[in-house]
């Protein structure tokens, strides 16, 4: 993109793939520095050091804890172990379109429901959609890319609803002040995913795990490759998970920055309790906006290839105070522009 544009790579100011916009923590730069050494020996497996240390963070017995490679890789897991060929998955859209590439992959077909203009799912007609060939119901809370999240209450009526997995897909949970993982010590249908890519600034290791009730840990350890984590991402999770100041200093950096992008674009900007924010740059178009914005050498998300987005959404994530101002005044003077 640098070449393409004609600006050196330092000069770009990337805000489309909510990465941590302090980098990687020193302690843990520390850590992974002091085992380089160690890159020739395979990781232990099924990491159960990271997993004793996840524990420890979550609060649940290390079995209820898998792992993988990044989100992803745990969620593509569990697909892979619950649907076969002509399962349904149901997928509240829009939200992240691994979902429905994973359900593809695995032979299962999507089932997408519409979220409502608020991007709230519809919990009643959700429970209504289900039927005997639906195997998984896929939550991203908070969603991605609107920023919203389900409350506790819904997702229990989900759960209690309906005789297949749920699965909440946590990854942005750091950011907001509420969690549905105290329920899965409640049902056994109900699996919580999180990653280390977000607010622990890992997303270049990819760790992610998942929450899981106790009887899905045997059948899940069938399926899972032993070495789902590798050896630098095992140390670097261990001390991500120490390093709480880097941690406090990201949620900080996220709350406040999307608090200012709420406040200051003359878009309009949906509530967001993610580390990035949804813009309606209505009347003009997403692909425009961004092109725009490129110009200046910032890269936001364009979110019509984001199934039932529309085309006039774009995803901005939250960056240093010094990036947001540079995204705000882009898109106040893009907007300034069209009102001429």
């Amino acid at each position: 993109m640098a070449r393409k544009l004609n600006f050196n790579q330092d000069e770009l100011v990337k805000l489309s793939s909510n990465e941590s916009p302090l980098g990687l923590s020193s302690k843990v730069a520390d850590v992974i520095v002091k085992h380089l050494k160690e890159l020739h020996i395979y990781p232990e497996v099924c990491s159960p050091d990271l997993r004793e240390a996840i524990s420890k963070y979550v609060g649940y017995p290390v079995n209820n804890i898998v792992i993988g490679n990044g989100g992803d890789g745990v969620l593509d897991t569990i697909v892979r172990l619950f649907i076969d060929k002509g399962d349904q998955t149901i997928i509240p859209t829009p939200t992240f379109s691994f979902y429905e590439l994973i359900t593809r992959i695995s032979n299962g077909v999507p089932k997408f429901l519409s979220r409502d203009k608020d991007f709230t799912v519809p919990v009643d007609r959700l429970i209504d959609s289900v039927s005997d060939r639906t195997k998984i119901i896929f939550l991203c809370t908070p969603n991605n890319p609107s920023g919203n999240i389900m409350s506790e209450e819904e997702v229990r009526m989900v759960v209690e609803s309906v005789n297949c997995i749920v699965v909440c897909d946590e990854a942005y949970v750091e950011f907001t002040d509420s969690s549905v993982s105290p329920l899965v010590k409640k049902y056994d249908n109900l699996i919580v995913t999180r990653t280390f890519s977000k607010a622990f600034g890992l997303a270049g290791l990819r760790i992610g795990y998942a929450i899981i009730p106790d009887w899905i840990f045997g059948e899940y350890m069938k399926v899972n490759q032993p070495f789902g984590v590798n050896q630098m991402g095992v140390i670097a999770g261990i001390a991500a998970l120490k390093d709480e100041e880097y941690l406090n200093q990201t949620v900080i950096l996220a709350r406040e920055g999307r608090v200012f992008l709420m406040s200051n674009i003359s878009f309009k900007v949906f509530p967001s309790q993610a580390n990035f924010v949804l813009v309606d740059v209505s009347p003009l178009k997403s692909k425009e906006v961004v092109s725009g914005l490129l110009e200046d050498g910032i890269i936001v998300r364009d979110c019509s290839s984001f199934r039932g987005a529309g085309d006039s959404l774009i995803r901005i994530t939250v960056g240093t105070p010094e990036q947001n101002k540079k995204v705000v005044c882009a898109l106040n003077r893009i907007n300034k522009k069209n009102q001429r």
